[in-house]
């Protein structure tokens, strides 16, 4: 038994990093897949509001199409679901901000509303686990409508407008499926089978850790994608291999795991392995009740507080120096607020450096810009494209293109003295940060480590259950399938909780030793299970 006391000791102040919060990453192996449907899901809106005259109406096309962002890796099946939720969220946003902006004039009323939206479309995006952009381009959106000029009899319209182009961005969104419908699940189990190989080559704990997250993340694509084809079966075995990698790293083949990452590619038949088994126990899954998204809404408190109130201070901050637009600066805010203090400090100082270098570019492009709309309109796309393509590779750097875009975005209802725009903006992204992880240093999150207290336990209740049923001399058909993913989803959600609180200030030390025993008894029995499985898949 651990001798360590959970969560005994004294509150700790843990340093902020310098090092590495600007380093570039490797871009997403379909970088270029965001990048080129914002452009297509903006495109065709924006050119008509051009033809027509009117690209003052196009911040409102712009928040649909902007949901064009979205679900990527999601399978279609899943991706559909999700881009709606994403297209009628947005439309509530945008709804909230244009019907508050059209009964009050009250700035500091303004700035409370935009805070408490904002508040909660980080919690739900963090809940229903979106994943990027998350609830920032939501925020931005809703933040600006609160500032447009408007009466209650244009709202309707106007929502239609973004409705209209949410709808093509779902499409656009959709369209690639026609032509590689198991794109997304193929990507996940080659992104398990190339991280199967990085452990067998060179066998780390942070290599271990990203391998066994990767082979989860297979799981969790591969069960939300529908109904179990051919190819998804296939699919599935391979994502076995990848388990039994990580079971036995020093009798995989890191170069055949590779090879079939790398069949994966394109729209080729799935490589066949060489113990073609049937897999049990994923039907019972997916008939099995979904895990409900809103009981994740109260861990998530403390951080949805800290995005309400750093998003209001920065907002009533920038009212207070005379700004005239203290959304940017309540934007900024709510942009920092990650799963813990830590690395809300490292997104801080990737949006400050990220925000000034684009307000030069903006100051270098604005001449160009301002040739005329349709300039205007494409060095926006071209904006669009840039973030997409640059912001897998560090947040700071897709900022870059953010930025301008931004900018440029509030002269299509006129141009504007770019000074001033650049004053203003150099001012609330300071002013937004600052009080931004003011708010966060002051909101605590002490149930970061009652998040680690349960997904202890439910290691412990998963590891038991699989531990059973090896015990068992024919356990049931599938059941040990099943507690096998069990138990590694939850080892998966320990190491991302124990994380997630390591990062946290004022927080009590966690219990270390509890969870190096619990990560240790788990893959060792994770490793039990798929030996078991291989050996039954051997058997004539």
């Amino acid at each position: 038994m651990s001798s360590a006391t959970p969560f005994a000791g004294t509150p700790r102040v843990r340093r902020l990093p310098l090092a590495g919060v600007l380093r570039l990453g490797r871009p997403s192996d379909i970088w270029f897949k965001p990048a080129l449907s914002v452009v297509v899901a903006v495109a065709p809106p924006n050119l008509i509001l051009l033809a027509l005259g009117r690209l003052d109406l196009a911040m409102y096309t712009m928040a649909g199409s902007l949901c064009a962002l979205y679900a990527h890796h999601r399978p279609y099946t899943a991706r559909a679901r999700a881009l709606a939720g994403v297209v009628l969220g947005m439309v509530a946003g945008l709804g909230v901000g244009l019907v508050a902006a059209s009964l009050t004039g009250s700035a500091v009323a303004l700035v409370t509303v935009g805070a408490l939206v904002a508040a909660v479309q980080k919690a739900l995006c963090d809940a229903t686990r979106i994943g990027p952009p998350g609830h920032v381009v939501l925020t931005f959106i809703s933040s600006a409508s609160l500032f447009a000029p408007q009466t209650p009899a244009q709202v309707p319209g106007h929502l239609a407008l973004a409705l209209a182009a949410g709808t093509w961005a779902w499409l656009v969104g959709m369209a690639p499926g026609l032509f590689r419908p198991h794109g997304p699940e193929r990507r996940a189990t080659a992104h398990a089978l190339n991280a199967a190989a990085a452990y067998a080559e060179n066998r780390r704990p942070h290599t271990c850790g990203t391998a066994h997250a990767a082979v989860q993340a297979a799981w969790q694509t591969l069960l939300s994608a529908g109904a179990r084809s051919e190819t998804r079966r296939a699919l599935e075995r391979l994502v076995v291999r990848a388990e039994v990698a990580l079971a036995s790293p020093a009798d995989a083949d890191p170069h055949r795991l590779r090879a079939w990452a790398r069949e994966l590619r394109g729209t080729g038949p799935v490589p066949r392995t060489a113990y073609d088994d049937e897999l049990l126990g994923v039907e019972a899954e997916l008939a099995a009740p979904a895990r409900r998204w809103w009981r994740a809404l109260g861990p998530l408190a403390p951080i949805a507080m800290r995005t309400a109130l750093g998003c209001a201070l920065a907002g009533y901050a920038s009212l207070a120096l005379g700004i005239g637009r203290p959304y940017w600066a309540l934007v900024t805010a709510a942009s920092l607020y990650q799963a813990n203090v830590t690395l809300t400090w490292s997104r801080g100082v990737q949006r400050v450096v990220g925000n000034l270098v684009g307000v030069l570019v903006f100051a270098a492009v604005v001449p160009l810009a301002h040739l005329g709309p349709a300039a205007l309109v494409l060095c926006c796309l071209a904006f669009n494209f840039g973030a997409e393509a640059l912001m897998g590779r560090n947040y700071w750097l897709g900022s870059i293109c953010v930025t301008p875009m931004a900018l440029l975005i509030t002269e299509f209802a006129g141009y504007q003295e770019p000074g001033r725009l650049i004053t203003e903006r150099v001012v609330d992204t300071l002013v937004g940060a600052l009080v931004g992880f003011v708010a966060a240093m002051a909101v605590t999150n002490r149930r970061a480590g009652d998040r680690v207290e349960h997904a202890l336990a439910a290691v412990e209740r998963a590891r038991a259950r699989a531990a059973r049923l090896l015990a068992e001399p024919h356990p049931a058909p599938g059941s040990l399938d099943s507690a096998r993913r069990a138990l590694a989803a939850a080892l998966v959600d320990l190491r991302a909780g124990v994380e997630a609180a390591s990062g946290e200030w004022w927080q009590r030390a966690l219990p270390q030793e509890r969870v190096v025993h619990a990560e240790q008894a788990g893959h060792r029995t994770l490793a039990a299970t798929i030996r078991h499985h291989r050996a039954e898949g051997a058997r004539p």
